[in-house]
């Protein structure tokens, strides 16, 4: 549980139900790393209304400590890819390496659960079993509302994880978790949901909180049309491929297009349309198939895997084909695509079905 309405509304779905039922909230930031105190710590209004819920459902809760593990496994390689130019999504790897990883093997090894235990979320996904010569192997699916579709975030999980994890909400909208927690008054049913990535939290912003980690490192901005220097930045972490440059002294607006990490150049061009804002194709490193025994068997043949894909969160899938060649793996898309970042998950899909992912290393 997180303290928030969608993981308290799976516990009293859960509740309902004859399960032997624990809540367990994960701390995975620990803010004395930063300021020596633990004063307007986030984690604590989270955990008082994961204690809050708890007890109006009458279920036992306890907190568990990964802010070790969630530095070592996630924070850190994130760091090296910012300090690196590149962009990762801490979100998707936290949930293999964190929540489906080092949880799972704490609750295996305490005494006061399973040794297998389920891992319930309030995640909006769903799942179900395919029957693969004999063998019932489950799939991750989009929810059936589309516009709260977490599987991006799931898509790193292994099959072994997938088959203990279930999905309360996967048949639920959001306004019909808003509608439940209120009828059952849950003390979190007004909450508003949280935003950001986890270890930013939603006030600080971005550079203030990079720069506590990184040096700077001024370099200059460039006009990739002109060649023309037209600013200068304090370090390449603090753009991404798309995003605004916020130029002083220009007239136009202009946008990321591109970054030379080697020479430490940013590169803009006007406008947020421009041809050098779109990729065809993008080359993924340490690609993951959910089911890794058994990738579609259209990825044999020369003409690859026709299917859909997501490289953000929030956007909606678009029609690509996958190759895999020598355990390297290219993505076409079937349109040229906008604001392709490298360090950003690619998540691939075929209809409803969430096969897998890996991290995009270039773009073309």
């Amino acid at each position: 549980m997180s303290g928030g309405v969608d993981s308290s509304v799976t516990a009293k779905l859960l509740a309902d139900k004859d399960y032997d039922l624990s809540a367990v909230f994960m701390r995975n930031w620990d803010t004395r790393d930063e300021s020596g105190s633990d004063r307007g710590c986030e984690w604590e209004k989270d955990w008082e209304d994961v204690r809050r819920v708890c007890k109006v459902l009458d279920i036992p809760c306890k907190m568990v400590d990964l802010s070790r593990e969630y530095w070592t496994r996630v924070f850190e390689p994130s760091l090296k890819f910012w300090e690196s130019g590149i962009t990762p999504n801490p979100d998707v790897w936290c949930n293999k390496e964190v929540k489906f990883g080092a949880l799972v093997d704490h609750l295996t090894q305490d005494p006061g659960f399973s040794n297998t235990p389920w891992l319930a979320t309030g995640h909006y996904a769903s799942k179900d079993w395919k029957d693969l010569n004999g063998v019932s192997r489950p799939r991750l699916l989009r929810p059936c509302d589309v516009t709260k579709d977490q599987t991006y975030y799931l898509s790193s999980i292994s099959e072994h994880s997938l088959a203990r994890a279930l999905f309360p909400l996967g048949n639920l909208k959001k306004t019909e978790v808003r509608e439940l927690a209120a009828k059952w008054n849950l003390p979190t049913a007004t909450r508003e949901e949280s935003m950001g990535i986890c270890f930013v939290g939603e006030k600080r912003k971005f550079h203030d909180f990079i720069s506590q980690y990184i040096p700077p490192r001024p370099g200059p901005i460039i006009d990739l049309e002109t060649g023309q220097q037209v600013g200068e930045h304090a370090g390449p972490w603090n753009f991404t491929i798309g995003q605004g440059a916020k130029v002083k002294g220009l007239k136009e607006k202009t946008f990321v297009a591109k970054k030379d990490i080697q020479k430490n150049i940013i590169y803009v061009v006007p406008g947020t349309d421009h041809p050098a804002l779109y990729a065809q194709s993008l080359i993924i490193r340490d690609w993951k198939w959910i089911w890794a025994d058994k990738p579609p068997i259209e990825l044999t043949h020369s003409g690859g895997l026709k299917a859909r894909m997501k490289f953000r969160h929030v956007m909606s899938d678009v029609g690509c084909t996958v190759y895999t060649d020598n355990g390297h793996t290219r993505i076409d898309f079937d349109e040229p695509q906008k604001a392709v970042a490298p360090g950003q998950v690619a998540t691939v899909y075929i209809d409803d079905w969430c096969l897998g992912c890996g991290t995009i290393i270039d773009v073309a």
